[in-house]
């Protein structure tokens, strides 16, 4: 799972988003590979191998009128940002074959 996240971590910086905040301290990178996809993860009682499995279905679970809409968009939306850069993520390395 350490290595997914990690990697996840490196795809967002490659696409541009931020590693470190102007005061030095994590960013956007760190928060959404180490803090989002693992809450979600926990959250939902899954293993990192289901949430590759089943990323649409969470997407959709998070996202607006999803079940869990309320919790997707806590702190801006970030939850529901990270899952779906998480699914373009799993696309994009072909996880889902």
């Amino acid at each position: 799972m350490i290595e997914i996240l990690n990697s996840f971590e490196k795809y967002l910086e490659e696409k541009g988003y931020s590693k470190l905040t102007p005061s030095g301290k994590p960013s956007t990178t760190h928060d959404y590979s180490q803090l989002r996809i693992p809450a979600i993860i926990s959250r939902e009682g899954i293993t990192m191998n289901r949430l590759i499995k089943d990323i649409s279905m969470v997407v959709s679970k998070y996202d607006s009128y999803g079940s869990e809409s309320d919790y997707g968009n806590r702190s801006n939306r970030a939850y529901i940002n990270a899952l779906k850069r998480f699914e373009e993520y799993i696309q994009s390395e072909n996880y889902l074959q």
